[in-house]
């Protein structure tokens, strides 16, 4: 398989023109929007367990569950915590972050992927337990006022914006925003610097399509594609060559934390990261292919009645 033409070959597909939805290419899994859903989320027994919490690269370490992913990032000036998940599973995080020696009391910024609940819902206890400020992106704020569990208004410290930049302890977090999925999906791009050589993680909001989504006609979003053509764009533009994600499927965490130690660092993988990104859009053009096909008949079987 030659990424290189696949990524070629989904540049157009980044044309303004979007309801000529053009060929897909070949040299991908014909994976649907449902089948990535599946291997993303998995089972609730999944999202709860612990993964054995890990060193990723650099400052960056796994502290979260077979599914959810949450990550830590460590400062001489304190931390910052990347997804708190659910609330259930603030304790898990928790846990982790001290089998790896450091301090959940050290956590200075938490900051989120998007505003579902299995990314962010913990934020309110993970302040709590942490004392830490929590950062979100402008569009996240209306989704996460409404996770309130048992009833807790969501804290929000400080609110910033596509392109503003965190910095903590000379590592500074530049957050990218990549709607679709959710209006205020976020990727953070941040460097790191590994046996002296400097490398580009991104961690990925979210590119997937959910089986509830909309996509042809959406009265409530009628950009929706447009947004998710313009997210690849903007993901294609990093040359990153570390890719996280919001769940541990979207950079095969499971396939990669078997050879950590290994040199080159598994989690090197820009080929990955392009590969990700691709199967993505593949799977949403599908649906939007279906979409708009289940809707012509429709309006057929209307007209022939």
């Amino acid at each position: 398989m030659k990424l290189s033409l696949i990524s070629a070959g989904f540049l157009l597909l980044a044309a303004p023109l979007w309801a000529q939805v053009p060929p897909l290419p070949q040299e991908l899994p014909r994976l649907m929007p449902d089948d990535l859903f599946r291997r993303n989320i998995g089972t609730t027994a999944q999202m709860d367990a612990q993964f054995p919490p890990h060193h990723i690269i650099g400052n960056v370490y796994y502290v979260g569950t077979e599914t959810l992913a949450s990550f830590l990032i460590t400062t001489a000036a304190g931390h910052i915590l990347v997804n708190t998940d659910y609330e259930r599973n603030v304790g898990t995080i928790k846990d982790s972050v001290e089998k790896l020696g450091f301090d959940f009391g050290d956590i200075a910024f938490i900051i989120g992927s998007h505003e579902h609940a299995d990314h962010m819902e913990g934020d309110a206890l993970a302040k709590q337990l942490s004392g830490a400020q929590v950062i979100a992106v402008a569009e996240q704020v209306p989704g996460l006022r409404a996770i309130t569990p048992g009833g807790k208004p969501h804290p929000i410290d400080r609110i910033v914006a596509d392109g503003d930049v965190i910095e903590l302890g000379g590592t500074k977090l530049t957050a990218h925003l990549t709607p679709g999925h959710t209006d205020g999906c976020t990727s953070w791009e941040f460097d790191v610097v590994e046996d002296g050589t400097l490398h580009k993680v991104l961690i990925i909001g979210s590119l997937g399509v959910n089986p509830n989504y909309q996509l042809w006609n959406n009265p409530q979003n009628p950009g929706i594609v447009e947004q998710y053509r313009q997210s690849y764009a903007t993901l294609r533009a990093i040359p990153a060559d570390v890719p996280l994600g919001s769940h541990p499927a979207m950079y095969r965490m499971n396939e990669k934390y078997p050879h950590l130690g290994t040199t080159p660092n598994p989690f090197i993988d820009p080929t990955g990261y392009l590969y990700e990104i691709a199967l993505n859009e593949q799977a949403m053009t599908l649906r939007l292919q279906e979409q708009r096909q289940e809707q012509r008949e429709e309006q057929r079987e209307a007209t022939a009645q």
